[in-house]
């Protein structure tokens, strides 16, 4: 008899403490939480889906901002989120063609049946071809100008990340002198990204945005390191293969999917 109490207590103890175990996600979440994505890969959706589910159903309430929506369009968002019973709904409202809406219908579902708010974070083609021409600066008001410090040369090292991500991604091929104005677009989301994700505090946000936006070195966090307050920043990259140190503050691997060589069959630049 005293070797079955023995095991029962044992046993007690041990769900006790998975019991705490299922909390800790809830505790250990930052102010910002930055979850990257390969766009096309839908196992990475699906595993990122699972642990912000988990996450939510633990009791965390942060804000959604996801890059699929563009900011100039937030009313519209929020509306349709009041209106809405289901994802499908917000989508057909929202009708951006860009994006393979069937991987992110889950996290949208998500946001309407916990009531978190939807934040529209990306900078549309038309502000993104702005910048292109007059820079990066030329989608800001003044005060947001001068808070990230955007009259000043923008950090080389930010620069310079961008830039060989812009130019892998387009095989090489890309004509040097459109290099510069497709850099300062990139950037410039990234810095919208930081705003409105600092818009939301006091509450708690997720983004929702491609690895590379989530990049630690040229990415989201850099910009929002670039304003005070200080917030608790967590970047979480889903990718296809090893990250270098630093990239992020911590990777999930994903298997990778099977596509055709984007640059198959590209010829050299003249």
């Amino acid at each position: 008899m005293n070797s079955m109490k023995l095991l029962l207590a044992v046993s007690m103890a041990l769900l006790a403490g998975c019991a705490g175990q299922r909390t800790a996600p809830e505790s250990s979440n930052p102010q910002v939480l930055l979850l990257g994505e390969v766009h096309d890969n839908a196992d990475g959706h699906k595993l990122r889906y699972e642990q912000l589910r988990q996450r939510v159903e633990a009791g965390w309430r942060p804000a959604i901002a996801m890059e699929q929506f563009d900011r100039e369009h937030q009313a519209l968002l929020t509306k349709a989120q009041k209106d809405c019973r289901y994802a499908q709904c917000v989508i057909l409202v929202m009708q951006s063609p860009r994006w393979d809406w069937q991987q992110y219908k889950p996290i949208i579902d998500l946001a309407l049946h916990y009531q978190l708010p939807l934040v529209a974070a990306n900078l549309s083609r038309a502000d993104a071809s702005k910048v292109v021409r007059d820079g990066v600066a030329s989608s800001f008001d003044a005060e947001t100008i001068a808070a990230y410090k955007l009259k000043d040369a923008l950090p080389a090292d930010i620069l310079q990340g961008q830039r060989k991500e812009i130019v892998a991604g387009h095989c090489g091929m890309l004509p040097d002198e459109m290099v510069p104005g497709m850099v300062h677009a990139q950037i410039a989301r990234d810095i919208w990204m930081a705003k409105l994700v600092r818009a939301q505090q006091p509450r708690d946000v997720v983004l929702i945005a491609g690895n590379g936006h989530v990049r630690k070195d040229f990415g989201v966090p850099r910009w929002l390191a670039a304003v005070e307050p200080k917030l608790t920043v967590r970047s979480i990259g889903y990718v296809e293969q090893a990250p270098a140190q630093g990239e992020y503050d911590s990777h999930i691997k994903i298997a990778g999917k099977q596509r055709t060589d984007a640059c198959a069959g590209v010829k050299s630049k003249s």
